[in-house]
């Protein structure tokens, strides 16, 4: 009779989402993550889910797997993200579209027209770039558009 420990499905429910979300580097949400899986049963990935961010939180330790929404990310905890993060690749974006995407974020809901009197006329390219890259949505407001940070803005920067 051979001896060998029965692996917990659970546990391996867990540890297949934690392999999930460090391979991808993006937010998943449970559809995705029980394709990753191959687990039909939504219910039961969501409690392996929640379950993984309640472990991540009680330990002790850089990494931290948390809930934006309906999905899941791994990411740093402060203080480390802060210290390593010019290790991390840049993101492909000019310096323009970066200042930009900082005044859109820390000033969202915010017209285009405003932003023009701050950034020039150069503040349509750098839109154009943050819309293209999925940083930020745009709609119309009148004769302007109205700029607001979308989900990839906050799973990219950890927000």
């Amino acid at each position: 009779m051979s001896m060998e420990k029965q692996a917990d499905p659970e546990k391996e429910s867990m540890k297949m989402i934690e392999a999930a979300l460090f391979v991808s580097g993006k937010a998943m949400g449970v559809s995705e993550l029980a394709g990753a899986l191959g687990v039909a049963s939504i219910g039961y990935v969501r409690d392996a889910a929640e379950k993984l961010v309640a472990q991540y939180s009680n330990r002790d330790c850089a990494i931290s797997v948390i809930k934006i929404g309906e999905k899941y990310i791994m990411g740093l905890r402060e203080p480390y993200a802060g210290k390593v993060n010019g290790l991390a690749g840049q993101p492909d974006i000019s310096g323009g579209a970066l200042r930009a995407l900082a005044y859109i974020s820390k000033n969202e809901p915010i017209l285009q027209s405003s932003m023009s009197k701050s950034f020039g006329p150069s503040v349509y390219i750098y839109v154009k770039e943050l819309i293209d890259s999925d940083f930020i949505k745009a709609s119309r407001s009148g004769r302007t558009k109205r700029l607001e940070t979308t989900q990839k803005f906050k799973e990219y920067f950890n927000f």
